[in-house]
């Protein structure tokens, strides 16, 4: 029998909440018995929506959190103002071992600061950064940092590198994962001061399969299996990803149904290529989680609906399954043994 995951779902967070949270959250608990999931928010709203599912009662609770922190209150003053807000008073149960992990879709800004501030880092993390999954031709990669640490040194992203390289192995399952440093050339010599004081560092790793750089064009092909990138250029190649995806989805279907010759080819090749869309699909892939904290701490789109919702909970129990914090504290564990 699968150990039960517990996580706090922010109910109140991101632009369709809480009914397309509260549906992800019953589709997520009838598609799997070992998820229990806590409802945080206002409890009238949560439990109105509630009301329309058929869902195992015993699995899903409400906490009730009277605020709401939106994202354009300023995140530090929000998380240390607002104790009563659904991502403190989730976070908070984290903290407390009430759950496993904590999935909000609201402020990103007060995600993350909560994250460091309520979960707390692992002893001998610098930085925790966001990991996000991504499709490519070769199956998915996972770009580190996505957005947290805008700014970084190169001790940060080689902590990057071993801690994507953990989720890689033991979420997604890729023995020995091709780690590659997002830089302008593949040239060891070429890059910023940053890329060329963390390239030498990465390629001393003992503990990771370091490939060398990676340009931007190669990233969609699967270049790299962990991507490394302070998170300002990772967020800026994230959301480039997602939006050209968008935008080329959105030609390929406009094309098929500019003619009627088009129209009745789209409808020969619609299976073939609903399957293969979906595959480019984000939202199959979950959330973005915070690696490096004492707790589970994920991120999702602010837009997400039920579907991304439950993938992100469906990814929340991999990670506990695989321990992935507990291997990342046995390698900071062991870091600093060899430093005493």
């Amino acid at each position: 029998m699968q150990e039960t995951v517990r996580i706090a779902l922010d109910a109140m967070g991101g632009d369709n909440a809480p009914g397309e949270i509260v549906k992800g959250a019953v589709d997520a608990v009838n598609a799997r018995e070992n998820i229990h999931v806590f409802l945080v928010g206002k409890e009238d709203a949560v439990r109105a929506e509630l009301s329309r599912y058929s869902y195992p009662e015993d699995r899903i609770e409400i906490r009730n959190a009277s605020e709401v922190i939106t994202t354009e209150e300023t995140p530090v003053m929000a998380i240390r103002r607002k104790k009563d807000s659904s991502i403190v008073v989730a976070q908070t149960m984290v903290k407390k071992g009430e759950a496993d992990a904590f999935v909000s879709a609201g402020s990103t800004g007060a995600i993350l600061v909560g994250g460091q501030l309520v979960v707390g880092r692992i002893r001998g993390v610098e930085r925790p950064p966001l990991a996000t999954l991504f499709p490519t031709t070769k199956g998915v990669s996972l770009l580190v940092d996505s957005g947290a640490n805008v700014d970084a040194r190169s001790s940060h992203l080689v902590q990057f590198a071993k801690m994507g390289s953990i989720y890689m192995e033991h979420v997604i399952g890729i023995k020995k994962p091709r780690v590659g440093i997002v830089n302008v050339g593949v040239e060891e010599e070429k890059g910023n001061a940053l890329v060329k004081e963390t390239y030498p560092l990465l390629k001393e790793c003992g503990d990771i399969n370091f490939t060398g750089s990676i340009e931007a064009r190669e990233i969609p092909f699967g270049g790299a299996d962990v991507i490394v990138a302070e998170g300002f250029a990772g967020n800026i190649i994230l959301k480039l990803y997602e939006g050209l995806g968008a935008a080329l989805i959105g030609k390929i279907k406009d094309g098929m149904m500019s003619t009627a010759r088009s129209k009745i080819g789209a409808l020969l090749v619609k299976p073939a290529l609903k399957e293969t869309l979906k595959t480019f699909d984000a939202t199959e892939y979950g959330g973005a989680p915070m690696l490096g904290l004492n707790g589970l701490v994920v991120k999702t789109h602010g837009n997400a609906k039920a579907k991304e919702v439950k993938n992100t909970l469906f990814q929340c129990a991999v990670f506990k399954e695989q321990r992935i914090n507990e291997k990342i504290k046995e390698l900071f564990a062991k870091k600093a043994e060899i430093e005493e």
